[in-house]
């Protein structure tokens, strides 16, 4: 029988080490460095390195996972940080529930899964939690990263097919950055290789 979603990235997490690395994403930092400070939403927080980053900045941050464990890490991250009362933690599988509310950022970095989970559906969620005025970023791995235990074979979604997945009416969002980038490999991949990734940036227009 198949793992749950939930089993699955719960044993990956315990894995890891709890310790957050204390920085943010490249892309990240880049993108929403320059955005005044709001209420965000991160999906798929993982061990809350970016989530505590934008706290740091002034956001008031909703960080979403569906591992407990990975929950759990990130929590006490943000306790050791003072961070806290900046973050709220919640459960979910985003295929089944969603957190509520809109957000003057939504991000979505690495939401990608070995098994078969509905991708597009949960990334249109995302676009349709964002105000007015807001932005949607997504960040995805367009190769197979060093490391990675993905077949070799895996074919990896062009920055403008994920966009396209997400069916936005154009008249009510506004391309910022819709491409793809190389950066140095991370700690989790392979240091000093190349890695390449997507970018999908937008804005929210009404």
């Amino acid at each position: 029988m198949q793992q749950t979603t939930r089993d699955f990235w719960n044993d990956r997490y315990r894995q890891k080490t709890g310790e957050s690395s204390g920085k943010p994403s490249l892309v990240l930092s880049q993108f929403a460095g320059p955005l005044v400070p709001g209420r965000a939403l991160e999906l798929g927080c993982g061990r809350g390195d970016d989530a505590l980053w934008l706290a740091r900045q002034g956001w008031q941050v909703t960080a979403a996972d569906v591992s407990a464990v990975a929950l759990d890490y990130a929590f006490q991250s943000a306790t050791r940080a003072g961070l806290a009362g900046k973050i709220h933690f919640e459960e979910h599988d985003l295929a089944e529930t969603f957190p509520e509310g809109v957000f003057d950022l939504v991000v979505a970095s690495f939401l990608q899964s070995p098994q078969d989970w509905p991708r597009a559906h949960v990334l249109a969620r995302a676009a349709g939690a964002v105000a007015t005025g807001g932005r949607l970023l997504i960040t995805e791995h367009a190769s197979r990263p060093p490391g990675s235990d993905a077949p070799e074979d895996t074919v990896y979604p062009s920055a403008e097919e994920t966009l396209a997945s997400l069916d936005l009416d154009p008249r009510h969002w506004q391309r910022l950055c819709v491409c793809a980038i190389a950066r140095t490999g991370t700690r989790d991949e392979v240091q000093g290789e190349t890695v390449k990734d997507n970018v999908i940036f937008m804005e929210r227009l009404g």
